[in-house]
């Protein structure tokens, strides 16, 4: 019976050895946390395509034994050849911020419209698209309305897929949102919060979407599922659970909205690539409740407490220093 158990296992780690994923936007927040995660799975042949350098770099130094392609998808060729007898493509690049309208165009549009057609010329088998919360959101933005494009013209391929629609996510190597926002409360004694913070957030840990991912590639599930973190919290209470988990010692102020709002403008005229905007600040304040469905039941993955992934987050020897670039 042992033995018959040894080979089983045996069996599925030579089919995982054999098998080539595909991450587009692989240097970023999902990408690098899903390297580490698909290697612990016994992954080998695994390539990430991102047109971040400096972030590309990071994932070479942590995994120097995975193929790492700089490209920008909508602009340049010789990428392509990346897919040929490729397993499983997880489309996971997108524009979140920023202040140039086309730039969500390029990335979000372009880009996957270019992705797509190499997918289809490639053969790729199977997709795993990670698309976003907001195409159910009421904000209208150019995030939101470009991921709706971008979640549409890939189902419009035919090719076998899934379709993953997270909320906000944090983690190991978070440049923007909880990450970029612990750092800042590490560096100043005051911690502003937009009028009353009574937004409400639902966010999810990046390495459980992770989980789903694995779970997704390796049992070829389909659909659309909405992975929404699976605990409720208003916005000021989750910077308060950032702060115990960090150890910061910034005082946690309220202030004005408008007065929030007219910081963030001012501070947008000095930086080309805000790490937050006016316009995520709208999102975050704009009242969206969004669905949670048991994807841990469904994907056979663990829902990690709120606490507990913060205090991973924050608390891991290396990855917690490590700060991907705008």
């Amino acid at each position: 019976m042992v033995r018959r158990i040894w080979r089983r296992h045996n069996r599925w780690e030579m089919w995982q050895v054999g098998k080539k994923i595909v991450i587009t936007g692989g240097a970023g927040l999902v990408g690098q946390n899903l390297v580490a995660k698909l290697k612990q799975r016994g992954y080998t042949r695994i390539v990430s395509i991102d047109k971040a350098a400096n972030n590309s770099q990071i994932l070479r130094e942590q995994h120097p034994d995975i193929e790492v392609i700089v490209a920008d998808l909508a602009r340049e060729d010789g990428w392509q050849h990346a897919l040929a007898d490729c397993d499983a493509l997880v489309h996971g690049h997108a524009q979140i911020g920023g202040l140039v309208p086309q730039e969500f165009v390029d990335n979000n549009i372009l880009a996957s419209e270019r992705v797509m057609a190499a997918a289809i010329e490639q053969g790729v088998p199977y997709i795993v698209n990670i698309s976003s919360s907001v195409v159910n959101s009421m904000a209208v933005d150019d995030y939101t309305e470009t991921k709706k494009a971008q979640e549409k013209l890939v189902a419009e391929t035919g090719i076998p897929q899934v379709i993953l629609r997270p909320t906000l996510m944090f983690g190991w190597f978070d440049r923007k949102h909880v990450g970029w926002l612990a750092r800042f409360m590490e560096k100043v004694p005051v911690f502003p919060i937009p009028g009353s913070g009574k937004y409400l957030r639902q966010p999810l840990y990046v390495a459980d979407f992770c989980d789903v991912i694995v779970s997704a590639i390796e049992n070829r599930t389909t659909g659309a599922y909405n992975i929404t973190g699976q605990e409720r919290i208003d916005y000021i209470d989750l910077i308060r659970a950032m702060k115990r988990a960090t150890g910061a010692r910034a005082i946690i102020l309220n202030i004005p909205y408008d007065l929030f709002a007219l910081l963030l403008r001012i501070y947008g005229l000095f930086s080309k690539n805000p790490p937050f905007t006016e316009k995520q600040l709208k999102a975050l304040s704009t009242p969206d409740v969004f669905e949670i469905i048991d994807w841990p039941g469904i994907f056979g993955v663990r829902a990690t407490p709120l606490d507990e992934a913060l205090k991973e987050t924050f608390g891991h020897p290396v990855y917690s220093k490590i700060a991907l670039q705008f």
